[in-house]
């Protein structure tokens, strides 16, 4: 499983029906369920991201987590994050899990970081969405649950 975690200021989801979601101060989840993936790297990244200590104190230092400045998260599904682009000029995503298993992990990520006491908002799993931020630092950060 891999997570591109970014810290806003803002961020929002689109699609064609309009605005699905919105937060403010927090984080930007981008979310790829591989094959192998099971609860357990669910559970591994729902645990760190929440508890990153990524926003500053009153000192500027990055040591406070989501938790503690009460921010929000939102988290949008990206398969694309699993795209291997070593060979070839097109990218292969044999590494991303199929769609069923992909949604029920990604369900399953969703609640895991609610049970860590997060507010949680989400944009459409398989669906086409513009998502939008205001990156705060900018500081963005790329999580595997395998290494």
């Amino acid at each position: 499983m891999r997570a591109v975690v970014q810290r806003v200021k803002e961020s929002s989801v689109k699609t064609e029906n309009g605005t699905v979601a919105e937060i403010g101060r927090g984080l930007l989840v981008l979310l790829a369920v591989a094959r192998g993936d099971t609860e357990k790297d669910c559970d591994f990244l729902a645990g760190k991201i929440a508890n990153l200590r990524i926003f500053e104190d009153e000192n500027g230092k990055m040591n406070r987590s989501l938790l503690e400045i009460g921010g929000e998260m939102l988290v949008v599904s990206q398969f694309t994050l699993m795209g291997d682009c070593r060979k070839g000029r097109r990218p292969s995503f044999v590494n991303a899990a199929e769609p069923q298993k992909a949604s029920r992990l990604y369900e399953y990520f969703i609640k895991k970081c609610q049970n860590e006491g997060v507010c949680v908002k989400t944009g459409q799993f398989r669906t086409m969405m513009e998502v939008a931020l205001i990156n705060e630092g900018p500081v963005t950060l790329i999580i595997d649950s395998e290494q």
